[in-house]
Order: structure tokens, then C-alpha cells, then sequence
């Protein structure tokens, strides 16, 4: 089906330069209002992007009212229905079943599945997706019928409360829940089960992007006293103790996620090794300091410190806080995994955090492996924003 019907939206001349690049989005400041003015389209209305001399780049949606004005979702002239769904759900598809044995993992990951503003997640037979454009909220039907025809999942849950939305000016909720009549969903990694509430869970209610840095984990952990700090539902600490850690602790400032912890703990026959506790990550490690407790590893995973670009100093501040925190209850010889999701934490900032807590502390640094999202979470070249999230597995020494 041709996308003729839509209506143009048209740039300015020389700003089709990044969408030939391969970019996805068109800026406000981009579009040539005097021709195709933004006023004309209401949030999540389909669109033919053209250049300045009428030639077509592809069909997208549009949002008046932020600054990304429209999304680029086909460059091939489609219209956007429910065959082109079922195309990039099956495109991507064939990457996960290549990479996963079983099916656990994010599915679809926005920009870089060629699906700006829509996430999918798979877990076994129930699937969470979610919107965070205007535009994939108005195509939502189409997207509910490829999911279904492609994967027939036993339940399918818009987990629709991301703070982009906000942006979008659409509301928050969470559809779809009420099938899965109260019956916890489990979700497979490592040869364990944790069960997730998607409902009110965090996110999609699982990290999948974590994943392949949990699998490292081995050989720093057995035989060794965890610390896991932010934890959720334990998916950090139960992996170490999987793979032969002595003792975990579990952080979370969740007594939600704490129940999590302890139940998941108690399904995989893991809790003679894992205990969890309630309280705010700084609060622990600055007690455990005073108490003298030490750790052989300590992981940090916390939420996005950095949200915006213009919190970067606070955020970095923030990072090499906990770092010192965390290096004061190591082990002499220990190891530390600091995480970040920011994407406007860039790699290097994040190490020179962690460099700039040794140093005051008196202590020596060794990076021994960085760490990034997983081949789920793949990365668009054109698009750094799709590149969010790095960490460091590193050995902490006395100076």
C-alpha cells in the first residue's frame, strides 16, 4: 500500500542532510512552516517527508508541539499499517532468535529497529510493549495486530507510563494487564527464573540490556562476598550468587523490589546466600563504612543520574560519589561494577569519575573490561542516542 494519501511535511533547504545520513528525525527548526506549516498537523498525524524540491525521503508522523517535530518510520513509500509492522517484528526477529535461546529480550528497541518511539519487549508467551511518541500511540492498533500475528502471545501489555510521554502530551497507563489474571510473569536468564511485575514494575518490569554484562560475572564472583546496590528485583546479586558468590546483599530503596528480591531468592533455591534490605544505596554504604563491612564485590546499577544534558555536572558529581562510597567498603583487592544509562554521561566521564574517587581515596584502578547494552539494544550509526549505556568492571587496589 502506497503512502500517497499523507499529507507533506517539507524542509528547509540543505536539512535533509541527516535523514540521507540515515538519521530519523526532523527537527522543528527544520521543517519549512511557510510551505507545510506544523500548525496544519495534530499530534501523531502520518506524514510524507519531502526535501526542498519536492523529492520524497520517506513517511513518518508528526508532532507539532515538540522538538522533534516527525519521525521517519519508512523510506520506501509504505504506508504505515500493519504488513510494515509485521516486516520490522520479523526483521528483528531473526536477529534475537539467532542471538537467544530462549525467547527473553527486548524485541524491538525504537530508532534502531527502524521503529522510532515504539519497545517491545518479549517474555516467554506475554509481551510488553510500549509508546513514548504521539505517533505510535495512533498507530497502536496496527502494532497490536502484527505483535499478535507474529509472536501470538498470551498476553500483550501497554506499559504505557515512560515520563516521555509527558513531552508527547499524552497520559500514563497500562493496558492489557488483566490478562495475565494476577499470575506473576517469570522471565529466563542465566538458568534462573525472577518474576517481574510489568504492571507497576520499573520500565517494562526486566533490564534486558543488562544481560550480557551479568553473564561476565563469573570469575570475579565466586567464592566471593557481593554487595548489589540498586538492586530491583536481584537480577545482579542472583546472577554472582548463581555463579558461586558466598554471600550477597541485595539494595533497594523499593520494600516492593525487596519483597522481589527475597521471593526470587527462595524460587531458585538461593536464599541461604541472599538477603535483602531497605534502604537508600548512599544511607547502606555509609553505614556499612561505619560498621567496617566489607565486600569483595560491589556492583552499582542505579537509574539515570543525568537525565538531561544540562544536569551533566550534578550527574557526574553523583557517579563519583557512589564510586568513593562503594571503594570505601571494598575488599583490599576487590572489584567494582559501576553502571550508567545516561546517554548524556558519556564513557569517558564515567571513568574519570571512577579514577577521580581512587585518587582521593589513595587508591589504584585497573579497567578490566567495559561494559554495554546487549546485542537486543543494538546500536544505530547515525543516532549516538541509541548508544545509552556503559559501565566498567574494574579491580580496586591500595595505592
Amino acid at each position: 500500500m502506497n503512502a500517497e494519501p499523507y499529507p507533506l511535511l517539507q524542509l528547509k533547504r540543505g536539512e535533509e542532510r541527516r535523514l540521507r545520513a540515515g538519521h530519523l528525525w526532523v527537527f522543528s527548526n527544520e521543517v519549512d512552516v511557510a510551505k507545510t506549516p506544523l500548525t496544519a498537523f495534530a499530534a501523531g498525524d502520518p506524514c510524507r517527508i519531502v526535501d526542498y524540491s519536492g523529492r520524497e525521503l520517506g513517511s513518518g508522523y508528526v508532532n507539532p508541539a515538540t522538538l522533534i517535530a516527525a519521525r521517519l518510520l519508512d523510506r520506501s513509500g509504505h504506508a504505515l499499517d500493519r504488513s510494515l509492522f509485521v516486516h520490522r517484528l520479523n526483521v528483528a526477529l531473526a536477529l534475537r532468535e539467532r542471538r537467544y535461546a530462549e525467547p527473553f529480550y527486548r524485541l524491538l528497541f525504537g530508532e534502531s529497529d527502524g521503529v522510532p518511539g515504539l519497545t517491545v519487549e518479549r517474555m516467554g508467551d506475554v509481551v510488553v510493549a510500549q509508546a513514548t511518541t504521539a505517533g505510535i500511540e495512533r498507530l497502536r492498533d496496527p502494532i497490536s495486530e502484527a505483535i499478535e500475528k507474529v509472536l501470538s502471545p498470551r498476553a500483550l501489555v501497554w506499559k504505557n507510563d515512560s515520563s516521555a510521554r509527558v513531552l508527547e502530551g499524552l497520559a500514563s497507563c497500562v493496558e492489557g494487564g488483566e490478562a495475565l489474571a494476577g499470575e506473576p510473569v517469570l522471565v529466563h536468564e542465566g538458568g534462573l527464573q525472577f518474576a517481574v511485575d510489568v504492571n507497576d514494575g520499573q520500565k517494562t518490569g526486566w533490564f534486558f540490556d543488562q544481560q550480557a554484562n551479568r553473564d561476565r560475572l563469573a570469575p570475579y564472583v565466586t567464592g566471593r562476598s557481593v554487595l548489589d546496590v540498586f538492586s530491583y528485583v536481584g537480577a545482579w546479586g542472583l546472577r554472582a550468587a548463581a555463579f558461586g558468590a558466598s554471600a550477597v546483599t541485595c539494595v533497594d530503596a523499593s520494600a516492593a523490589a525487596v519483597q522481589h528480591i527475597v521471593a526470587n531468592a527462595e524460587r531458585n533455591g538461593l536464599a541461604d546466600r541472599v538477603s535483602a534490605v531497605t534502604a537508600d544505596a548512599f544511607d547502606y554504604l555509609k553505614a556499612a563504612r561505619g560498621e567496617r563491612r566489607h565486600y569483595d564485590v560491589v556492583i552499582l546499577d542505579p537509574p539515570a543520574f543525568v537525565k538531561r544534558k544540562k544536569d551533566l555536572k550534578e550527574g557526574a558529581l553523583a557517579y563519583r560519589r557512589l564510586a568513593e562510597a562503594a571503594m570505601q567498603v571494598l575488599s583490599r583487592d576487590g572489584v567494582l561494577v559501576l553502571c550508567s544509562c545516561s546517554h548524556h554521561m558519556p564513557h569517558a566521564a564515567l571513568l574519570e569519575g571512577i579514577q577521580a574517587a581512587a585518587r582521593h581515596l589513595d587508591r589504584f584502578v585497573q579497567v578490566l573490561e567495559p561494559l554495554s547494552q546487549g546485542p537486543d539494544h543494538p546500536v544505530h550509526p547515525a543516532i549516538p542516542e541509541t548508544a545509552y549505556l556503559k559501565g566498567y568492571i574494574c579491580r580496586v587496589l591500595p595505592a
